[in-house]
Order: structure tokens, then sequence, then C-alpha cells
């Protein structure tokens, strides 16, 4: 039985009950302004807003450039969107080598979706379906280690939107992520956990994940790292 759905104004909110429909995909280019919201939403989660300086110029450059890494390489950003509504096969062939992946989830409850024009998907993939949202994000890209012979995965960060959360959507999201990297010769998907956010930490133990307690995470940035830049008054080394 498909959702229902029901609009309001003048919030424009979306009601979601029954079951919500999700595809995970690779982000493009049209989605740059909904991924500047859900990394300024992140930061804000962590109370560091006052630490983003990213803007929609720079993320383009940094995530979407006219020469860019062998996919999976350079930064890559995952979407979940969610609809009422089914969602079909895209009628759009893209070379993007990434094929989205669709999953239903029964709701125990309904799901308000309190910014719908805010957060209405841009994607197009040909089907002439506006009943789209973006529901979070995980950013990742390649790292390499002395210890291993090929890359692995270094899982940046992972996010939903609060009317996103607790139905499950983040092993929907992190197991996407890490099918990605066994099916195309990663060695790993590693990343900082958060131990004072005990529902992170458990959620990562049950994906898998071994924390290693004996190493501390070590970060040399702003003035700490601007110093080096003086090559006449830096004794550490030049470059």
């Amino acid at each position: 039985m498909a959702s229902t759905i029901s609009e309001t104004t003048p919030e424009n909110n979306v009601t979601i009950t029954e079951k919500i429909y999700t595809r995970v995909r690779l982000a493009t280019k049209a989605d740059l302004y909904h991924i500047y919201q859900l990394f300024y939403q992140i930061h804000a989660y962590h109370n560091n807003t006052h630490l983003y300086k990213a803007t929609d110029s720079s993320l383009e450059d940094l995530l979407f450039k006219e020469n860019p890494l062998p996919l999976y390489y350079g930064p890559s950003v995952l979407l979940l969107e969610v609809s009422p509504t089914p969602f079909t096969e895209s009628k759009h062939t893209t070379n993007q080598g990434f094929k989205p992946v669709l999953k239903t989830f029964d709701l125990k409850f309904p799901v308000v979706e309190g910014e719908a024009d805010e957060f209405r998907s841009k994607y197009d993939d040909g089907n002439d379906k506006n009943d789209v949202f973006i529901a979070g994000y995980a950013f990742f890209y390649a790292n390499y280690s002395c210890f291993y012979d090929k890359p692995g995965f270094y899982f940046e960060s992972l996010y939903f939107r609060e009317s996103y959360r607790k139905l499950g959507m983040g092993r929907l999201l992190f197991g996407t992520v890490a099918c990605i990297a066994a099916n195309n010769g990663f060695v790993s998907v590693e990343g900082i956990v958060a131990v004072w956010n005990k529902k992170s930490y458990d959620f990562y133990i049950e994906m898998g994940v071994e924390i290693f307690d004996e190493f501390r995470y070590g970060k040399l940035h702003g003035d700490a790292l601007q110093k080096y830049a003086d090559k006449e008054k830096n004794d550490e080394g030049s470059c």
C-alpha cells in the first residue's frame, strides 16, 4: 500500500505515513545548494558553525572539478532522498558509474517534512517526480596508509535531518559506502567516532566498525599550521 501525502499552508509541510521510499545516489552539481545546507546543519549539530568556512563556490571547486579524479578517489557525496511515492528507474543515462540504491521503509509513526520547499530535490531523472526531498548525506574520499598496498575510504561524516533520524536510514547509507568500498578494491572504511555520542558510537559498533582506543586524533590547523608558511622564520623545514 502506497504512502499518503498531505500538504498544508503556509508551512507547506508534507506528512508521510505507512511507507517511505528512499533513493541513495551520487550527488551532482545541481545538489550544491542542498549540500551546503546539510554541511552547515552538521556544524550546527556539533555547535561549530563558527568554523564553517565553505561557500557554494568553494564546494563546487572541491566536489565537482572539471577534471575530476577517478570515481571515489576524490571527495564523494552520497545523498539519501525520500519520497511518499515509489521511485522508478531513471530515464537518463549517466556516466557516474553508480546505480542508485532504492529501498522502502515501513513507518511506525508519521514523518513530517517541515521544509518541503527548502529541501525539495533538484535532481532530474527524467520522470517528472517532484515529491522528492533530501534527507541526509554521507561524505567520503580515498585515503592511503603505508600498512596497505591499496587505498581505503576515509568516512568524513554522515548526517540526517532531524525528521529522518531513528528510521534505519543510517544503516542504508553507511552500508552503501561500505559496499562501494568492498566492490571496488578499497581495503577499509575508517574515520573518527565521537566517544561522547553514545548513539553514534553504538551505531558504528553495530555496523562492524572496530574502535582502536590506543590511538588519539591529532590535527594541525589554523594559526599553528600557518606558521609553517613563513620560510624565512621556519626552522622546521621548507616547502
